[in-house]
């Protein structure tokens, strides 16, 4: 049999699968990947050991499979955007690299945001400006490690970064690269001008050839087959921004459905064909995978990973229980509120979680019933956006964790009176992943060929329509809680 493997890369988990040309998973590794904060609001990962570590999944899936490296038809990468994996001029290691849910360049980012820079940009670059981009990071190393700077030979994200660990090859991947602020996104190319608006003009020279998601990047070099149990010379396509590789797999094609990602991230996406303009609020386009598609999307790093942190301090382990006690509870019962901002904010830099109501009778079952609103409530600010930009949007597709929670799911289509579709995929970055090796090795023709031929069954759920109401309430004062927390914002606060 021939097989595609892909590799998701996340923020705390690296994972390798093995797929068939239906579609079917033969083994999947997995690994957690640690994050490294040596200072209060910075996120680092040892690049060194993040190659090791997918390294270890791609021996481990292959062993564990049994299937020969000889039946591999080409490799995939999906991994976590933004941030930036340098490296310097001898191609090592420049540092850690810094993650998307760094922090540091809080302060540089209110000083743009003052000087109107983001405005400026927007209508060439289709982004925002937030402290995750490589940008900014590149920015904020100008000005406080000057020296590093001066060192930096490649900027990458991290698929890039693994692509080059297998093959030795450097390139930006577009799905990813599109939406680094440095990329025009009609013309589909880095311009200059752009990083000279935001000072760091003399990086240019580090930024590596663009290649497609389903481009022959590199083939599998000699030195990484021999740690990995890789054959030398499989090919290894361009890969994919993990947003991208989920709307994929959740089976977004037109503007009917948009995807919601829980993770550590909130986001909402939706495919479109065209650049629409006439909007008070900047949309963030990226380019999709397919030709001619765009990717559209809001997003914020405040989702499950808040209940993750909750679940530490507690020793809960059991997700089943978590879910038998939010469903023993009245749907939107009690004036327990949660804001999910404990890894950043989707209502202003710099904004802490915090939970508003605490009162003594309450157990810790209120409190995961807070925060799975808090969560629900937190990705509404997403989805209400972007129901104004995919107005024809009939149903919400949800991916992530949280996806195999019943009560949560209900919960979602509750608050967004849309029906939660759920795909039955058990790991939407490795497939996507696969998916493009697939398209890439000639499998399929492009990625819609792809999506029609791997197209996973679906689970549905109706809103409740006896809660709406009562979510409707409780959502209303969860939005009047953020103001509360905006007005008590001081407006340069440091990175917490």
């Amino acid at each position: 049999m021939e097989y595609w493997l892909g590799l998701d890369c996340g923020g705390t988990f690296i994972k390798a699968g093995l797929y068939d040309r239906r579609g079917h998973e033969h083994g999947v590794a997995r690994r957690n990947l640690a994050i490294v904060a040596p200072q209060p609001g910075w996120a680092e990962r040892d690049m060194a050991s993040l190659w090791r570590t997918a390294a270890d999944v791609i021996r481990e899936v292959l062993s564990a499979s049994g299937v020969a490296a000889g039946a591999i038809q080409a490799i995939g990468i999906s991994a976590q955007g933004k941030g930036a994996f340098l490296l310097d001029k001898q191609g090592q290691p420049l540092g850690n690299a810094m993650l998307s849910s760094d922090q540091r360049a809080l302060a540089l980012v209110q000083e743009w945001q003052r000087q109107g820079v983001p405005q400026a940009l927007y209508p060439q670059t289709r982004q925002t400006l937030w402290t995750g981009h490589p940008v900014s990071l590149l920015r904020w190393l100008k000005r406080h490690q000057p020296e590093r700077y001066a060192r930096i030979g490649s900027v990458l994200m991290a698929h890039d970064y693994l692509r080059y660990c297998l093959t030795g090859e450097l390139a930006c991947e577009e799905t990813n690269i599109s939406e680094s602020n440095l990329y025009l996104m009609r013309s589909g190319r880095y311009d200059p001008a752009l990083a000279q608006l935001l000072g760091i003009g003399d990086i240019m020279p580090a930024l590596p050839t663009i290649v497609g998601s389903a481009d022959i990047a590199g083939r599998v070099a000699a030195n990484a087959a021999a740690i990995t149990g890789l054959q030398t010379g499989t090919p290894v396509v361009g890969g994919l921004f993990d947003v991208v590789s989920t709307a994929l797999c959740a089976g977004l094609q037109d503007e009917t459905r948009l995807n919601a990602v829980m993770g550590t991230w909130s986001v909402t996406s939706g495919i479109t064909d065209a650049i629409v303009e006439g909007f008070d609020h900047p949309f963030v386009y990226g380019r999709h995978a397919e030709s001619g598609q765009y990717i559209v999307h809001e997003a914020s790093p405040t989702s499950a990973a808040n209940l993750e942190w909750f679940c530490r301090q507690w020793g809960l382990q059991d997700y089943g229980q978590l879910n038998r006690w939010v469903a023993a509870l009245p749907k939107a019962a009690g004036d327990l509120l949660f804001a999910p901002f404990l890894y950043g904010s989707n209502a202003g830099l710099g904004l802490s979680a915090s939970f508003y109501g605490l009162q003594a009778f309450h157990q810790r079952e209120h409190l995961v019933q807070a925060i799975y609103e808090g969560v629900v409530f937190c990705h509404m600010t997403h989805l209400n956006r972007m129901r104004r930009r995919f107005p024809e949007a009939q149903a919400l597709r949800v991916t992530g964790g949280p996806a195999k929670s019943l009560p949560w799911m209900q919960m979602f289509a509750d608050v967004s009176g849309l029906p939660v579709e759920l795909p039955q995929v058990e790991e939407t970055g490795c497939l996507g992943a696969a998916m493009a090796a697939m398209v890439g090795s000639g499998a399929f023709n492009d990625f819609t060929a792809a999506q029609h031929r791997l197209a996973p069954r679906i689970e549905r759920l109706l809103p409740d329509a006896a809660a709406a109401e009562a979510y409707d309430n409780k959502h209303q004062r969860y939005q009047a809680l953020i103001a509360a927390l905006q007005n008590l914002q001081p407006a340069n606060k440091e990175a917490p």
